[in-house]
């Protein structure tokens, strides 16, 4: 068994298996001809159960044959130009470069002890984030799992901040349409269920800043702590982008930290004609950022940003067989000392082959592509009298729901946009996402793939359009 750890004994052994992988995974890429199969739970479920991992196949050709069967020929591919979905983008070369490297090596970003170099290269991509989002020189951060886990640690600081020991008189504020994740961690960080104050949004789907204002005035009245106020660019729902110069101005006056959590904007950041409408994003105390989002890298790759770098001392814990106190004194770099996280992959070496091949630029026109290409979109979908768009883009999102010529019934439409959506996904034709806008059923287009065309968005429609039909149509039959 030791012919399969990976030394300088078995490289050719790992090169013949790597490259094996990558011809079949290549392979598949090549004749993939739409996003999904159209496989069922009830159909694909057996085949992994019958499956006995007591008894190893001992062959790597067997294995990737069986990987066939239970994975990759039924997997969900992203870089299809009509997976139209949720927020998956298809990914880099430079980025999947860095990935085999990053596995190969296995390094773990804790302690400078366990990766050197790998310290460095994040702690210069933090900087490179911290300075184009313009959090000043004393800024720092560090890489995370993911925005749920970037938006914990930014709540996990700014409650810290607070220096209040009465939990019960804090309050975060968000926009009713921010992502889940803040009421997740407001609970991990042991706060009640009204903690989170849900702040209406205008018809575009922004923070209403006159609400924001009347709810920070009635916590203070109320002797309460504003903990936070959450500004998100870029809501998983809409793209929507809150209004960042007068959230800030008025985390200022109530004393509120303000996070921005730009898990999907992010792009903005590299973007050469949209990096505007994130203005204001500079005056943020902390940041969260998902390059697996939208500077099109493979998951995991995200960070939190913090404008003060001392604040993350409040993840700070000392372990004398890992990163004992006097590691401080020597100067020696501990990632561990601003992560929630200990054992952590090297993540950021993603990112920067990307940038060392591609460039920021390139990463932004990518990203503009896509918000180019929504703005499109959505010139499409206001123009078909067959659906009701919501708002349009900020970002690369769009929500509409189709709408018969001749029913009026709400819960009827409500049943066909849903019908569609799912008969779509079994055909396996394109793969659309769903959402509630006013306790209506809508249908969602995330556009992250720049190989996706308005002539895609136009098939897509019509393919919606025709399931929705064939639905109301059978209905129709049944009441008869």
């Amino acid at each position: 068994m030791r012919s399969h750890l990976l030394n300088d004994t078995t490289t050719e052994h790992y090169r013949r298996s790597v490259t094996e992988g990558v011809e079949r995974v290549a392979a598949k890429l090549a004749a993939t001809d739409r996003p999904f199969t159209g496989v069922t739970v009830d159909d694909l479920a057996p085949r992994i159960d019958a499956i006995d991992l007591d008894q190893p196949l001992r062959d790597t050709t067997a294995v990737l044959d069986e990987l066939e069967d239970v994975y990759l020929r039924d997997a969900v591919y992203f870089h299809h130009p009509r997976y139209l979905a949720h927020l998956n983008c298809p990914v880099v070369i430079p980025a999947v470069l860095g990935e085999a490297v990053l596995s190969a090596v296995n390094s773990s970003l804790d302690t400078w002890d366990q990766s050197a170099g790998g310290t460095l290269i994040e702690r210069k991509l933090i900087d490179w984030t911290a300075a184009r989002i313009g959090l000043g020189p004393a800024a720092d951060g560090v890489f995370t799992s993911g925005g749920t886990q970037s938006n914990l640690q930014a709540l996990l600081l700014a409650r810290e901040e607070t220096k209040t020991q009465d939990l019960a008189k804090l309050r975060v504020f968000a926009s009713e349409v921010s992502h889940f994740s803040v009421q997740k961690s407001a609970k991990l960080l042991g706060l009640g269920p009204e903690a989170v104050v849900a702040v209406p949004v205008d018809h575009d789907k922004r923070m209403q800043t006159v609400a924001l204002a009347h709810e920070l005035e009635r916590c203070a009245e109320a002797g309460l702590v504003p903990m936070a106020v959450v500004a998100t660019a870029g809501t998983t729902d809409f793209g929507s982008i809150d209004p960042l110069p007068e959230i800030a101005g008025l985390c200022e006056q109530y004393g509120a930290w303000m996070h921005v959590d730009a898990a999907y904007g992010c792009g903005l950041l590299a973007s050469l004609k949209y990096r505007h409408r994130i203005d204001g994003i500079e005056r943020a105390d902390s940041v969260t950022v998902d390059y697996h989002k939208s500077f099109f890298q493979p998951v995991s790759s995200s960070a939190v940003l913090v404008r003060d770098g001392a604040t993350l001392r409040h993840a700070t814990y000392h372990a004398e067989y890992l990163n004992p106190r006097r590691m401080v004194t020597e100067r020696i770099p501990n990632q561990v000392d601003k992560s929630l996280q200990t054992t952590r992959r090297f993540d950021a070496l993603k990112l920067w082959m990307t940038l060392r091949v591609m460039g920021a630029d390139g990463i932004g026109a990518l990203f503009d592509e896509v918000c180019d290409l929504a703005a499109e979109g959505w010139k499409l979908l206001a123009a078909d009298p067959r659906f009701d768009v919501v708002v349009e883009p900020s970002l690369s999102t769009l929500v509409f729901r189709y709408i018969p010529a001749a029913v009026t019934d709400p819960a009827e439409i409500d049943r066909a946009n849903l019908y569609a959506r799912k008969a779509l996904f079994a055909s396996g034709d394109a793969v659309v996402a769903g959402t509630k806008v006013a306790g209506r059923h809508y249908l969602k287009f995330t556009l992250l793939n720049p190989e996706t065309t308005t002539a895609d968005i136009t098939a897509v429609l019509d393919l919606i359009a025709g399931h929705a039909e064939q639905y109301l149509g059978e209905s129709l039959d049944r009441a008869c």
